[in-house]
């Protein structure tokens, strides 16, 4: 490209040059009768040789200046129209070399909403464009292998691990409906049953934890004020029992998501919100509303002071404030973390900030 617009420039300024210089012309004097004569400057005829030569000189300096000043314009107007023609050409050539990477480029977009099935299938040169589109699908092709395979396991595995704890509620069911059995056999089948009760909680929150870490394929209209909504309902009665107001403002925030997992967010916030309070006089805040382009939803609580230091902690599975593992009767740990992989699965983000005084505040922001 250099190459030829170098020489498309030098032909220009040559022909412009051989054009302001009249080549090939007749001179502009000419000898009649012994005397001097110029169609293009007045020189006296009647002049001393030194009068003579300097009218002769400016004539040829004027008809140097005319000629250069001629170029110079051509020359100017030759360069614009070659800076246009540049222009395009380069467009031109830049999007057909381009087109390649943009092509890459919306695949791998494609690829990031779950799509896992495109592929770039790039045909042309075997150059280094190709040999990259090329590795970039062999990855796909393995990547796509293992979400398969991921997928068919927490299939098996969900079908395999609910069985036998569903037979399992059902046996100590059956003996804890008998009235003549022995209160200490009771005692013992009720403890057991809440033992497997937990126990299936943790199983279905760790097959969810694994299904929300890949991104939503089929998204849906979604209000996240009826979702908020539904999730209070569960949670109302578990709050008064412990003596806690919920309250707020529910405006409607429509997304594109899973229903389901949209109101297991709602539900996990709200349900910690409600567990991890002040013994008396406590309250939990569900809002919702549209902000910035985003829909928001908000829960905040009355709680135990809560350090900075200790945010990012409970949001790691099996972590609560300041133990290590599933301890106590308030859940399976994986509440926060089941809400921060559906958050993220629906292209969304999810805060937590402590509240002076105690208590947290938990943010939820999903695209509309």
């Amino acid at each position: 490209m250099f190459l030829i617009a170098g020489i498309l420039l030098l032909s220009i300024i040559y022909l412009l040059a051989a054009e302001a210089m009249n080549v090939g012309s007749d001179l502009p004097f000419k000898i009649t009768d012994g005397h001097v004569t110029s169609s293009v400057c007045d020189l006296p005829q009647q002049a001393p040789p030194s009068e003579f030569n300097e009218a002769m000189n400016a004539c040829v300096n004027e008809q140097r200046q005319h000629a250069l000043d001629s170029l110079l314009s051509r020359s100017l107007l030759a360069l614009l129209g070659l800076a246009v023609i540049a222009f395009a050409f380069g467009y031109a050539m830049a999007g057909r070399v381009l087109s390649p990477l943009g092509r890459i480029t919306r695949t791998a977009r494609a690829v990031a909403g779950s799509d896992l099935s495109r592929r770039i299938e790039l045909d042309g040169p075997d150059d280094e464009l190709k040999e990259l589109a090329d590795t970039f699908d062999d990855m796909l092709e393995r990547l796509q292998r293992a979400f398969t395979a991921q997928q068919r396991f927490v299939g098996n595995a969900s079908h395999e691990l609910r069985t036998p704890l569903a037979i399992n509620r059902t046996l100590l069911e059956v003996h804890l409906s008998d009235p003549n059995a022995p209160v200490e056999l009771q005692q013992l089948g009720k403890t057991l049953l809440a033992t497997n009760e937990r126990s299936e909680q943790l199983v279905e929150g760790l097959l969810l934890l694994a299904r929300s870490d890949n991104q939503i394929v089929e998204r849906k209209p979604v209000d996240l004020a009826e979702v908020a909504t539904q999730a209070i309902d569960q949670a109302h009665a578990e709050a008064e029992a412990k003596g806690v107001t919920i309250r707020g403002e529910r405006k409607p925030a429509v997304v594109q998501g899973n229903g389901v997992l949209l109101e297991r967010i709602a539900l996990n916030l709200v349900q910690n919100a409600v567990r991890y309070n002040v013994p008396e006089d406590g309250w939990v805040e569900v809002t919702t509303e549209v902000q910035h382009g985003q829909a928001v939803l908000v829960v905040a609580n009355t709680g135990p002071v809560v350090p900075a230091y200790e945010i990012d902690n409970l949001f790691e599975p099996f972590r609560r404030l300041r133990t290590e593992r599933t301890g106590s009767d308030k859940g399976v740990g994986l509440g926060l973390s089941i809400a921060r992989s559906v958050a993220r699965a629906h292209g969304g983000h999810i805060y937590a900030q402590p509240r002076e005084g105690g208590g947290l505040v938990m943010r939820v922001t999903l695209p509309i």
